[in-house]
């Protein structure tokens, strides 16, 4: 069996390696440290918790032990997707290069460029950067890389999946032709392999693992989950991984839950708090130191469980964690064996449990069909039972718990108010002059109408006395609305029936308009 002292590593790197407890090299260190020591570019594949980190560090170390280096010009170069991923690097380089005189700066986002800058005038050894903010410091003239030696990049796939493609390209355009390229994937997309061989001259390809495979130690399931109404998905999907957070009891000693998106990482964190569990979000809208205090919290056991989203799918080395439960089926299938790669580290036992909706089975099927196994179907522990309508959400949202309002009950209001105008009484026709006895006032229906409308009206206005009787039967909400808004054109919104005509007394020069004209 191949040690770390048959690896031809500097003493100096093999003393800080024996304080760390490690004496056997990993499968991936193994195959990368040789090649990398002979100057070599090296492509090396292999799922996340397999020791990728010091597969390239080591051989770093040692190559940069001779030399020295000058303001503003690095002598290697390691690129990372994530600021935690290039934080872990730059802490196993200070573990591994303690007994060395090699310098390095950490280059992420959230942090002042004028320290960053400082430490660049100074002259580093080892650059650890971000591609975003390596190009910030480039294009502002506080960055020559015209003499690294050494570039590695690490996580290229998950590169490829924040869009990082352009700027690595780009940055290895500004690095010298002749630099030593050591490139990590755990998975070999088309865009991936475009970029190794343009840019890689004959590496030595070093492949530990079946591409997207996941760990023999981690236990799998999934819970096929259906809500009982769409507005109460949220709240029963919470509910949910709470259950199945008590059911896996005493052996969940810690967790990461992970979410797709970033606003549902803060719920889940506060549904989890409200409950009792101790939770702490984590994604890339916080401030830096935030969630450097969160991951330190999470990794001294003081802080039980971390909501995160894909920002912390890789990279983080922590190697007790007991469970990882997805709580949102990752829409690129490569993230879930990156997530789930958070537990069984280091030859430890460990459990994936992932909740699929409906609409997410499609991701799901990809997920299957990368890892090429059927992830087992777990029994859900609340039976689908829907939750009472009417009770507050576990994260004290009102939004999702409050059902929809019916379209007839939006309308009752109305039908109420109706109601109640039926109830007034209706005042009796009166005419608007006296008039003798047995004359009946005449309803006019709007300008230049005929006799025949006034006889109608005489026929109606017979029923009159009948407007008692009618007044204690139910009466229909139109009829009583056309009754009360009148038909003529100017009774708009009346609400009496007194009606007003001419009567007999139509003046003269109305009476001759109607006159037949003479012909011719």
């Amino acid at each position: 069996m191949t040690k770390f002292t048959d690896l031809n590593l500097d003493k100096k790197v093999l003393k800080a390696i024996a304080e760390t407890g490690y004496d056997t090299p990993t499968p991936i260190q193994a195959g990368a440290i040789a090649p990398a020591l002979e100057g070599k570019d090296v492509l090396g594949i292999a799922q996340t918790g397999t020791g990728k980190t010091a597969a390239f560090t080591l051989p770093m170390i040692t190559l940069l032990g001779r030399g020295r280096a000058r303001a503003r010009m690095p002598r290697s170069l390691v690129l990372a997707p994530t600021r935690e991923l290039a934080a872990q690097v730059a802490e196993n380089f200070d573990a591994y290069a303690k007994y060395t005189k090699l310098t390095k700066a950490l280059l992420i986002g959230g942090v002042s460029f004028k320290e960053q800058d400082l430490l660049i005038d100074k002259g580093v050894d080892v650059l650890i950067a971000t591609p975003g903010r390596l190009l910030d410091h480039f294009s502002r003239g506080k960055l020559i890389l015209s003499d690294v030696k050494i570039m590695v990049v690490d996580e290229a796939d998950r590169m490829l999946d924040m869009g990082f493609i352009p700027d690595i390209e780009e940055i290895f355009k500004k690095t010298p032709f002749t630099r030593q390229t050591l490139f990590f994937s755990a998975t070999m997309a088309p865009e991936i392999e475009r970029i190794t061989n343009t840019f890689l001259s004959a590496p030595v390809k070093i492949e530990v693992a079946r591409a997207a495979t996941t760990s023999e130690n981690i236990k799998q399931g999934v819970v096929m989950f259906k809500a009982s109404r769409k507005d109460r998905e949220g709240t029963e999907k919470r509910k949910l991984l709470r259950a199945l957070i008590e059911a896996e009891g005493e052996a969940c000693t810690n967790a990461i839950i992970f979410c797709n998106r970033k606003s549902d990482v803060d719920i889940v964190a506060k549904s989890l708090k409200k409950y009792g569990m101790d939770a702490a979000p984590i994604h890339g809208d916080l401030d830096q130191s935030h969630r450097t205090k969160t991951l330190d919290q999470f990794r001294d056991g003081s802080l039980k469980f971390l909501v995160a989203s894909d920002v912390a799918a890789r990279g983080l080395d922590i190697p007790a964690v007991s469970h990882v439960f997805n709580f949102d089926v990752p829409s690129h299938a490569e993230d879930y064996v990156h997530r789930i790669g958070r537990t069984g580290r280091a030859g430890r036992k460990g459990a994936a449990i992932m909740i699929c909706n409906p609409r997410d089975e499609k991701n799901f099927e990809d997920v299957e069909r990368l890892v090429k196994m059927e992830v087992p179907r777990l029994d859900n522990p609340l039976d689908n039972r829907p939750a009472p309508t009417g009770q507050q959400d576990d994260d004290g949202s009102k939004v999702e718990d409050k059902p929809k309002r019916s379209r007839s009950r939006s309308r009752k209001p109305r039908e109420d108010q109706a109601d109640a105008k039926t109830e007034q009484p209706v005042a009796e026709a009166k005419p608007k002059n006296d008039k003798p006895e047995g004359e009946k006032p005449q309803r006019g229906r709007g300008r230049g109408r005929g006799k025949q409308d006034g006889e109608k009206q005489d026929a109606k206005a017979d029923d009159a006395p009948k407007q008692d009787e009618r007044q204690q039967q139910p009466r229909n909400h139109d009829n009583n609305r056309d009754n009360n808004r009148g038909r003529g054109g100017r009774g708009r919104g009346g609400n009496d029936n007194k009606v007003v005509g001419l009567g007999d007394d139509t003046p003269a020069f109305i009476a001759l308009s109607f006159a037949e004209r003479p012909k011719g």
